[in-house]
């Protein structure tokens, strides 16, 4: 019976939710977290996925877990502590495409960059050989460049393309090509070749040892997943005696159980941060 009284509250929250969200694009956004979900969804590249269906999968996923929960431990607190984790699956998901990307973008740059150099070797202009890279270039870069070449095909004006490249990009690397191109374009440099070349040998090493240090930090990232998730696996098996199960759902047991949520949620976070590897700043944005 809790189950079930449990799904046709969530089903109603999910439906109130939807009708509050579901409006046209003249709706304002009513808080900056809507604002940062829509940024995270446009960071993805998914065309099809809506704010309102993110936030449809997280409700969703939450009453799925939460239900399931309440069968297996019949602890309601037990439950509604799985419920709001398994609410933030869909976010953690796309933030994990989203910095997927970004680490293959990081990692195409010093191909790019030799292409870019031999293009210009072999005679190509500034503009064609940057528009080359959309059909030639890394995979995670040719979309990026593409839009290069139909803005350039478009306004005539190679500086406002390079613009239109760096804010799509927004990355250090792109502004530091980017800057190198326009340097050249507008003064002339019979140098930008080794230059390039020079970019590429340094984006190459600061790729490896951004990796080595990667690496070394990522038992810190382990250590704190496996820290967190324990100590509730044996909390699930626990809740398969009927004594602990009345032990959790006694008012000092509900407490207990809160306590040790939100401090397992701030070790996480801060081991998660200290074990975090910075990306580099733009200083040429």
């Amino acid at each position: 019976m809790g189950a079930i009284v449990g799904l046709g509250v969530g089903v109603g929250l999910l439906l109130i939710f939807l009708a509050y969200t579901g409006g046209g694009p003249e709706r304002r956004r009513s808080s900056r977290r809507v604002g940062r979900l829509d940024a995270l969804i446009h960071a993805a590249g998914i065309a099809r996925l809506s704010r309102t269906g993110l936030v449809g999968a997280s409700v969703g996923s939450a009453m799925v877990v939460f239900t399931v929960t309440v069968i297996v431990t019949a602890v309601p607190v037990v439950a509604l502590l799985a419920g709001l984790a398994a609410a933030s699956v869909p976010v953690l998901l796309l933030r994990r495409r989203v910095n997927q990307q970004i680490k293959a973008r990081q990692e195409s740059w010093p191909d790019a960059v030799d292409q870019l150099t031999s293009a210009i070797r072999a005679g190509l202009s500034l503009p064609e050989a940057v528009a080359d890279l959309a059909r030639r270039g890394p995979e995670p870069l040719r979309m990026s460049f593409a839009e290069f070449d139909a803005e350039y095909r478009v306004r005539g004006s190679f500086p406002d393309a390079l613009d239109a490249l760096q804010e799509a990009l927004a990355d250090p690397v792109a502004d530091r090509v980017c800057a190198s191109l326009r340097i050249a374009r507008d003064v002339g440099g019979s140098d930008l070749g080794n230059v390039l070349r020079t970019l590429s040998g340094l984006l190459r090493e600061d790729l490896r040892t951004r990796g080595d240090i990667a690496a070394r930090q990522s038992w810190t990232v382990n250590a704190a997943r496996v820290s967190v998730a324990a100590p509730w696996l044996t909390l699930a098996l626990l809740c398969t005696r009927p004594e602990a199960v009345a032990a959790f759902t006694s008012w000092s047991g509900t407490l207990l159980l809160v306590a040790c949520a939100v401090v397992s949620v701030i070790a996480y976070r801060l081991m998660k941060r200290l074990g975090r590897l910075r990306l580099p700043e733009r200083v040429l944005a």
